[in-house]
């Protein structure tokens, strides 16, 4: 029998004629055996070729098998690239073209812009939860921690002293009247021990970021050293040869 080239090209499979890839990563071998998987009529050898197809999955992931729900995880990906065509039995609730993609709730931005920003949105949350509490040690202690919060917030943006009686004042502000510190006996925490702490979460930021850009430069010196052997290398050899 004598080989056509020109009949071969059109029996040929291209990729560009098959469906579209639902998951790269797992490739168009493993694609293609969950299409077929899920056209099989026995009920039984279908389930076991699931099965299967999960393990071949697990196997092209062994990073993630300590991870919560790896299994499940699965299971919601060979229904996805199914085309959620295939009917087999799960371990976990069927994954649907609706949950799998369904799209996030959208996160309500605060409209109001906070009169003091240094503060952040948070803050005006802490007092509602606050007020919420009824009258007592828990709610009056609570109130306090709030109160430092607000000055160690201030001094992180401000850099200057202030006075207790000026978070008072923010504080019965943003709280419409509802708290009033101006009578309280107790002092919040000392202006010199807040300054220290914000210092501290600082210089710990700072020393990360001096870190992770340590390691960043002495990789590229250590590619860049390298190289230059390599081209050292290089030159050495051609040097011998043309001697």
């Amino acid at each position: 029998m004598k080989f056509n080239s020109a009949e071969a090209v059109t029996h040929l499979g291209y990729n560009t004629a098959t469906n579209k890839l639902v998951i790269p990563d797992y490739g168009r071998h493993l694609q293609i055996m969950i299409e077929q998987i899920a056209v099989m009529e026995d009920n039984e050898e279908r389930n076991k070729a699931a099965n299967y197809a999960i393990r071949v999955m697990g196997d092209m992931n062994p990073h993630l098998r300590d991870v919560p729900d790896f299994q499940h995880k699965l299971w919601d990906q060979l229904f996805m690239i199914s085309d959620f065509k295939l009917d087999v039995d799960c371990p976990f609730p069927i994954a649907t073209r609706e949950t799998v993609y369904a799209k996030p709730e959208i996160l309500p931005y605060p409209k109001k812009q906070l009169s003091y920003r240094y503060y952040g949105n948070n803050i005006k949350s802490m007092i509602e939860e606050a007020l919420k509490f009824e009258e007592g040690e828990m709610r009056d202690a609570l109130i306090i921690v709030i109160a430092n919060h607000m000055k160690k917030s201030y001094l992180s943006w401000n850099k200057d002293n202030v006075k207790d009686e000026v978070i008072f004042e923010h504080l019965s502000e943003l709280s419409g009247g509802k708290i009033n510190l101006s009578k309280q006996e107790e002092e919040l925490s000392t202006t010199a021990n807040l300054i220290q702490v914000n210092r501290k979460q600082s210089n710990k930021s700072n020393y990360s970021n001096n870190n992770n850009n340590n390691n960043s430069s002495s990789n590229t010196n250590n590619q860049k050293g390298n190289n230059n052997k390599k081209y050292s290398k290089h030159n050495y050899q051609a040097k011998g040869k043309k001697q």
